[in-house]
């Protein structure tokens, strides 16, 4: 150690902590000898709070104010400033006569008018339930089929039902959405563009297929469907994708001797996790809630499929099991509302909507029919769902191709195209319609 250093260290100290760092220091000299004794770690005399184990003082508790009746504390109100010793005065809280936004206070919650004590679990177009499809499954009371309906396929394989140049021209939708001018290595898929020019092209049958003219495209609807399920409320709220509406609803996939064989059918139950796990819950709702954005007298009332997108907004992103979820969820709240308002209570006819979802390279295929709307217990008859999930249209679109050891991995362009996807694409398209 220094001797300046060790100057200012033992001046700072009282006189029997300098003895016992004398003895420290003299210690190591003898025992490691004086070079060891420079490099031994110092010690810090002072240091901040931050560095330190000691946590900061508690706050304190403001002072309790006692009001003792008959006694007036003297305040300086009259004088219209401020006195010493003279206690402050308190004002009545200043009420506006008029409504200002801006200074809003919302009522305690149990004052609220559509405040309810049984609270309602609400699946919207953000919710990322844990268990995906098995959950949705018991919240829908529905029975999983995996594969689409043989029927819907077999209409596509008609020539009469194909696109002239089906696949040329597919593909070249597929070159529009990702090979636009651009200086990127790698640019951002464009799942709308891929999605409209799908659609584009399945409407060229119109003159072929006159149903397909009785339909029509809305985007950015609002959903509203309640239901209960043993003793809890769920209702699916919110906004999804892009609806596609039709004059005529979608005739049932499934006969009634189907439909009378899904009440053997067991929910699968994944317990000890609560079906109600990552849904919002609240008490301010409105019972009985069934609407499908659109009003009576439109000439468009029946969903036929619901077209969603993977990856559309970017402040959120469910992996593939809950973007599954989603669709089925969305598909049953929009075959629930509209039997609600045709039937009421109690479901004469089946009602069917289906659903698609892609990320631009990836699709998921969803039939769904609603046969009935007791959905309290676990018996009874139960609503079919026809799944098939994770169907590639291609395999790679490169801008550039992939080189890796001076080869050529992925060639650049359009690489790995599969027709069979884009026909179930078709399929639902004319379904209705054939």
């Amino acid at each position: 150690m220094f001797p300046e250093t060790s100057r200012c260290v033992t001046a700072a100290l009282s006189p029997f902590s300098q003895t016992a760092l004398w003895k420290d220091l003299s210690r190591c000299s003898v025992t490691h000898g004086p070079a060891l004794c420079c490099h031994q770690p110092r010690r810090h005399l002072s240091v901040s709070r931050c560095l330190t184990a000691k946590a900061p003082p508690p706050p304190r508790s403001p002072r309790e104010k006692v009001h003792i009746p008959g006694l007036e504390m003297v305040t300086y109100a009259d004088r219209m400033h401020f006195v010493p010793g003279l206690a402050k005065p308190v004002s009545p809280q200043w009420e506006r006569s008029y409504k200002d936004p801006r200074f809003y206070k919302s009522p305690p919650r149990h004052e609220m008018p559509l405040y309810k004590e049984k609270p309602c679990y609400i699946f919207n177009q953000r919710s990322n339930i844990l268990e995906g499809v098995r959950q949705a499954l018991w919240l829908t009371k529905t029975k999983l089929i995996s594969g689409l309906p043989p029927q819907l396929l077999m209409a596509v394989e008609d020539p009469a039902n194909q696109i002239p140049d089906q696949d040329e021209r597919v593909q070249n939708a597929i070159k529009h959405a990702r090979f636009w001018d651009t200086t990127e290595e790698r640019p951002n898929k464009d799942n709308t563009a891929l999605l409209t020019n799908l659609l584009h092209l399945c409407a060229t049958l119109k003159c072929s297929h006159p149903a397909t003219s009785r339909r029509t495209l809305a985007e950015e609807y609002s959903l509203a469907a309640s239901w209960s399920r043993g003793e809890d409320l769920f209702q699916v709220r919110g906004r999804n994708g892009l609806l596609h509406n039709c004059m005529d609803p979608l005739p049932a996939v499934s006969g009634r001797e189907e439909v009378a064989e899904t009440a053997a059918h067991a929910l699968e139950s994944f317990y000890p996790v609560s079906p109600t796990i990552d849904l919002h819950k609240t008490q301010e709702y409105r019972e009985n809630v069934n609407c499908t954005g659109f009003r009576a007298d439109f000439p468009y009332p029946h969903a036929h499929t619901v077209y969603f997108l993977d990856g559309a907004d970017t402040r959120y992103k469910l992996n593939r099991e809950q973007f599954r979820a989603k669709m089925l969820m969305f598909t049953f709240g929009n075959a629930l509302a509209r039997a609600h308002i045709l039937y009421g209570s109690v479901l004469d006819c089946p009602i069917t909507v289906q659903a698609v979802g892609t990320n631009g390279r990836i699709f998921q295929f969803l039939v769904f029919q609603l046969n009935t709307t007791d959905l309290t217990g676990d018996h009874g008859v139960k609503n079919q769902v026809w799944l098939e999930g994770d169907v590639m249209l291609y395999d790679f679109a490169k801008v550039r191709p992939r080189i890796k050891k001076k080869q050529v991995v992925v060639p650049a362009g359009l690489a790995g195209y599969k027709p069979e996807t884009f026909s179930k694409f078709l399929a639902l398209y004319l379904h209705g319609a054939v």
